[in-house]
């Protein structure tokens, strides 16, 4: 959850702006959007350079103001760069320097990793980038973790995505970590994009799943949400699509960059998150409805993805007695 209320989203503007990667974060904290209450987010651009700002296409931007908002900002994004060897104003360097130190959580997108690189503010952690320039990440600062398959990276304060539209699920990703799933979602439906693809999604497929195949595998994935109670091993996965298990892992992988167990896993896990947030279901009733064991197996497992209790989590997110959302027997909290 925020620190406080209404936090600052700063993006970040130079000129031979990434148009696109820009447009990705204004329309998550950019827009206004009154059915989020009035504890949204607030948003405001900075050029990080004096003279004309302009976005490829021809645009030419008007900024809020300049990285005096830095000193302001709860988050700042940086949508791009105008390339993996293009040089980083030394004043931009040092306010993002500056504002980590000071507890600013900071976002990249695509090539902006590349001006983190160059604060040295990667150096130990995990990251990722564009496929194409991942490698040259890599090799430029050997002190990266470099993740060259992710759609994105969160190493806590510090987020990073793969090119272009990866950035918009890494922005979602945020309104999910600050604010909960149903808002994820009611941002995701408005932008009529997927609500939720895990950062450790492959960046794209090799080859296209065989259409037959695709269609026995797409009823198998709905069958398995519409069931996690149940006990699902990769042989009976295979089994009701009607392949074998080297054809299961192949086309699960292919569509969903995790292996069949792991998509499983996630699928339990953001389900949990779901009851969590639109019901008042104890801890045990949930590890049962999504198949997840016990309460303590339950706990370990949300813990280790979530970084919060399930309690914890609930206290921060729940949706409140109003909530739409689907009705369970109400239970006390184990």
């Amino acid at each position: 959850m925020p620190k406080h209320t209404n936090p600052l989203i700063v993006i970040v503007a130079y000129d031979r702006l990434c148009t696109f990667e820009f447009g990705c974060a204004f329309e998550v904290f950019g827009l206004s959007r009154p059915e989020m209450g009035p504890g949204w987010y607030r948003c405001m651009t900075a050029a990080i350079e004096p003279g004309p700002i302009r976005g490829a296409g021809g645009l030419l931007l008007d900024p809020d103001g300049g990285l005096e908002l830095f000193d302001r900002a709860d988050t700042i994004i940086i949508p791009g760069w105008r390339g993996p060897d293009a040089d980083v104003p030394v004043l931009f360097l040092q306010a993002l320097k500056t504002a980590h130190a000071k507890g600013v959580r900071i976002v990249s997108i695509c090539g902006g990793a590349f001006v983190l690189a160059r604060a040295g503010l990667l150096d130990g952690r995990r990251a990722t980038t564009h496929w194409h320039h991942a490698a040259r990440l890599a090799a430029t600062y050997p002190k990266i973790n470099v993740e060259p398959h992710a759609l994105y990276v969160d190493d806590e304060d510090i987020l990073t995505s793969a090119g272009s539209a990866a950035g918009l699920d890494l922005c979602i990703h945020v309104v999910r970590k600050d604010f909960g799933m149903k808002a994820a979602n009611s941002v995701a439906r408005r932008l009529v994009v997927a609500a939720h693809r895990e950062g450790g999604q492959a960046q794209f497929i090799e080859r296209p799943v065989v259409q037959r195949s695709a269609t026995r595998l797409s009823a198998l994935l709905d069958m398995i949400r519409a069931n996690l109670a149940e006990q699902w091993s990769v042989q009976r996965m295979a089994d009701e699509a009607r392949v074998s298990l080297r054809s299961l892992h192949r086309h699960v992988r292919e569509a969903t960059g995790t292996a069949p167990g792991e998509w499983l896993q996630n699928e339990r896990l953001a389900r949990a998150r779901e009851l969590l947030e639109e019901t008042t279901l104890s801890v045990s009733a949930i590890a049962a409805h999504t198949g997840l064991g016990t309460a303590t197996n339950f706990r370990n497992h949300f813990r280790a993805d979530v970084g919060l209790s399930p309690i914890a989590y609930r206290s921060r997110f729940h949706a409140g007695k109003g909530a739409p959302g689907p009705q369970y027997p109400t239970a006390a909290a184990d």
